[in-house]
């Protein structure tokens, strides 16, 4: 007798199928994804209806906004690695739980600001408050997963991570299309509290094994007491097994910033390139933006898959940077076309960028997932965002001046700083992690 078939999935088959393909049928990754979209949706509120907020609300002028996210964006590159290591010293599960309540209350504090100075001081506390907590979470994700499967954990933060900005986004578009200024001024208040309940759903995450801290503890509490002065003079001029002694690894955060300035090109010159030098119709940026989050949360997983180690994260991101040329040319192309010629080119270029995303993050993942010391994974997070921001903080400026003032051979120029990068990652990568096996393994005898 043959075995009776299953009938085809009815439509709430189908719906639970899409949703294993975006939530994932891990239990802690599922969990994970669900804090994703609550700490993202309350961030996308808030930065939705910012700019409102403290032209309108706190009386700055823009300059004003713009020079101390500036303060802000340098004092945190400063404390980028002291913060990593912080992150090691104090547990990266409990460096995220801690930095998340210092975000819900420093957000609760814009009520409070009422003047530049104000306003200064809540900024750098705020931008520092989720550097520490970036450093705890994004070294806690690559510690509870095993390394199989760290860079698909993450992929599937990333589209919720999408979902929540996206939803924030909305939310904070109603608060703004309100007729007077009352939920506005709320923003900051809500965004406390959901984040105050997303501190709640870091703490319920289970634990890990973090035996760098525990030997840390165990060395200071063996050795003998000393004053301050007695402690610096007998540390190590140097750490061999430090992130920042590992400078193949600095080298390869760098280029990779520089493959990240795909955000650079979708936020920044896309927008200007379109309204400036081209004939389409400026209601197309909705739509492009619409593809790009439609896709980043639907492939985000896909892109990801098979990335596990250091040769295959380098394999897709020269996907990536293939993604980011291409669509350099099919942009530059758009200078001379017509209609609806324009209209598709500027779509195809937009989705080669949201391809360069997609691999380009899955690679970044991969590598800082393999290069890292297990025992440091908090002070390798710190050097990875120094490297990252020395990689990606021009780009702004550099990208809208090439594109926009220099034509054809800006574009060349770009071209030229993406096939370096690329170039450049592969051998620092290797490098990087031929440093970490030299100095994480003791040396055998006669050697």
């Amino acid at each position: 007798m043959s075995e009776q078939q299953d009938p085809p999935p009815g439509p709430s088959g189908h719906l639970r199928r899409w949703r294993d393909r975006l939530l994932s049928d891990d239990p802690l990754i599922r969990a994970m994804s669900y804090q994703s979209v609550l700490s993202a949706f309350a961030e996308g509120a808030f930065l939705t209806g910012s700019a409102v907020y403290f032209t309108r609300i706190v009386g700055l002028s823009a300059a004003q906004v713009g020079l101390g996210l500036t303060v802000a964006g340098v004092v945190t590159f400063l404390a980028a690695v002291p913060l990593g290591r912080a992150a090691d010293r104090v547990g990266t599960r409990r460096t995220w739980i801690v930095g998340s309540a210092l975000q819900a209350l420093v957000f609760a504090a814009w009520l409070l600001a009422g003047s530049f100075a104000a306003f200064l001081v809540v900024t750098i506390a705020l931008e520092l408050a989720e550097t520490w907590a970036r450093s705890g979470r994004n070294a806690y994700r690559f510690a509870v997963f095993p390394p199989d499967a760290r860079v698909r954990s993450l992929a599937y933060m990333r589209a919720a991570r999408n979902v929540g900005y996206s939803l924030g986004a909305l939310a904070g578009g109603l608060a703004l299309a309100w007729p007077s200024l009352a939920l506005v001024h709320a923003l900051p208040l809500a965004t406390a509290l959901l984040l105050g309940l997303n501190t709640v759903f870091v703490a319920r995450l289970p634990s890990v094994d973090e035996p760098g801290r525990d030997r840390a503890r165990a060395a200071r509490s063996a050795a003998p007491e000393a004053g301050p002065l007695r402690a610096w003079l007998s540390r190590r001029p140097r750490d061999p097994r430090s992130a920042l002694a590992n400078r193949p690894f600095l080298v390869a955060s760098v280029a990779d910033g520089v493959l990240a300035s795909h955000q650079v090109l979708l936020n920044v010159v896309v927008p200007l390139w379109l309204v400036q030098e081209t004939d389409a119709p400026r209601e197309l940026l909705a739509w492009l933006f619409g593809t790009n989050t439609v896709l980043a949360v639907a492939l985000q997983v896909a892109a990801s898959r098979g990335v596990a180690d250091v040769a295959s994260s380098l394999r897709v991101e020269r996907w990536g940077a293939a993604c980011l040329l291409g669509s350099f040319a099919v942009l530059l192309v758009t200078h001379s076309t017509v209609g609806w010629v324009t209209i598709v080119l500027m779509w195809v270029g937009h989705v080669t960028i949201t391809g360069s995303e997609l691999w380009q993050s899955a690679g970044q993942w991969g590598l800082q997932a393999e290069l890292s010391d297990p025992d440091r994974r908090g002070d390798y997070q710190g050097v990875a965002q120094l490297g990252y921001t020395m990689g990606n903080v021009w780009a702004p400026a550099v990208f809208t001046w090439l594109t926009m003032e220099q034509g054809p051979w800006g574009w060349g120029v770009l071209a030229l700083v993406v096939l370096v990068a690329i170039l450049v990652l592969h051998p620092a990568a290797h490098a990087a992690q031929r440093h970490l096996a030299r100095v994480a393994s003791p040396a055998r005898p006669g050697l």
